[in-house]
């Protein structure tokens, strides 16, 4: 195996890598995000964590965040909550910092 080919591997391994704890961060941060919805929503208990499970289920559906954003903003609107589109992206915004930092204490 050439030096070529071991740095090529290696750079696939932290492709994969890097890949990887960002679908970690980016689901923790949805589960966040769905919990303080839920709290809003006036959800608790089960209620909340399966409301947090569908808000992950849902960042599944396309890059970035406007499939989560879309499903907030329906939610909030059907309980006629009102919640700026300004607070729900500053949420995100705090909340994929807070997931980071979850990840990377091993939480």
């Amino acid at each position: 195996m050439t030096t070529f080919d071991k740095r090529e591997m290696a750079e696939e391994g932290k492709f994969a890598h890097d890949a990887e704890k960002l679908f970690k961060i980016r689901a923790r941060r949805a589960k966040l995000v769905g919990q303080w919805a839920a709290g809003k929503l006036g959800y608790a208990g089960d209620e909340a964590d399966a409301y947090a499970k569908s808000l992950i289920l849902a960042d599944l559906e396309e890059d970035g965040d406007a499939d989560v954003v879309r499903k907030l903003k329906a939610d909030f609107a059907a309980k006629k909550i009102d919640v700026s589109d300004h607070q729900i992206e500053r949420t995100l915004a705090e909340k994929l910092i807070e997931a980071e930092k979850q990840l990377q204490a091993g939480a």
